[in-house]
Order: structure tokens, then C-alpha cells, then sequence
């Protein structure tokens, strides 16, 4: 998957998106594998910024398949696991090899972060990452108040009925 299909995916191109490719393509080529169809790859990605959008595009792993995990870390690290190798990689964008002058210049930014050797901006480790399970599919129930459909896992109950999360903790605009 080229830059641009990203950008097409993410709606705009900009330095947290370029590093995410970088970091994502990073990973795929060290994991020696292809992009996941199903579950076959797991990431676990450490921010919720724009370039977690690329590494969905170039890995196939996404919330709704169940082989991408979030921890609100803040940092710009992502760990991709695969089921086949049983092998893990973790890249962290450290970006040292940026000059400072170029940290102002958005579009120069993006250009140098696409095309500088990846081991001047991230570091890979591999890692040993216990296989995380696989995603499971539960059934559904009605909330009691709200009426809207919700995954039996994440029911409350208030006087013995089924209720969501936000009706169960008054947040619920209905």
C-alpha cells in the first residue's frame, strides 16, 4: 500500500501520519509477513494519533477484527506480533535524525520522514509477546432503558434489568 492510498484512507496528509507509515511498513518488513486479512498479525499501538490510521492500511489490523489493542501511553511506539512466526517487533519513532529546522517545515517534515533510512528515525527490538487471544464474539442484549443493542460482556444491572454502561452510570442522553 503506497503513501497516497493512506492519505486517501486518513483524509489528509501530515508528520504523524508519514511517521505511522514508516513505523508500520517498518514492522511488516521485519515481521517478514503481509498485510492481515483476518487475525493473523495483532498490534498493540501506544497513541490514538493520526498515524495509527496508517498502520490499519499497511498491517489490516482494526479495531473491528479484534487484532488491534490501544494503550493510552502517548508515545509513538507500535508492537505487532504474528500468529504464523510467532515472532514480535516493537518500533519506536525516536526521530533524532531529524534537524531541528525541519521540525517547523510541515510539508518538508513529511518528505524527509518518507524518505530518510528508517534506523535514523526508529528503532526495532524484537520482542517476546505472550499470543493474545482471539477476538470473541458475544451476544447481544437490549438495555433496559435506552433500549439500544448492547454486547452482553459489557451489561449492568439495576434492579435485576440489563442495562448499557452509560444508562447504568447516568450518562445516557435519551
Amino acid at each position: 500500500m503506497n503513501y497516497s492510498d493512506i492519505i486517501k484512507f486518513h483524509g489528509h496528509s501530515c508528520p504523524g501520519l508519514a511517521i505511522g507509515y514508516r513505523m508500520a511498513n517498518t514492522a511488516m518488513d521485519e515481521l517478514r509477513t503481509m498485510r492481515s486479512a483476518d487475525e493473523e498479525i495483532v498490534a498493540v499501538v501506544e497513541n490514538n494519533a493520526c498515524g495509527v490510521d496508517a498502520l490499519q492500511c499497511v498491517t489490516g489490523c482494526t479495531f473491528g477484527k479484534g487484532n488491534l489493542m490501544f494503550r493510552d501511553y502517548g508515545k509513538h511506539v507500535y508492537t505487532l506480533y504474528s500468529r504464523a512466526s510467532g515472532k514480535g517487533v516493537r518500533v519506536v519513532f525516536h526521530g533524532r535524525g531529524i534537524p531541528a529546522e525541519l521540525r517547523s517545515n510541515r510539508q518538508a517534515l513529511i518528505k524527509l520522514i518518507l524518505e530518510m533510512p528508517a534506523d535514523e528515525i526508529l528503532s526495532v527490538s524484537e520482542v517476546v509477546i505472550n499470543e493474545p487471544a482471539r477476538a470473541e464474539i458475544h451476544k447481544s442484549a437490549f438495555c433496559s432503558i435506552c433500549g439500544e443493542s448492547v454486547m452482553s460482556t459489557r451489561l449492568r444491572y439495576l434492579d435485576g434489568n440489563p442495562v448499557c454502561i452509560p444508562c447504568a452510570e447516568g450518562e445516557n442522553v435519551v
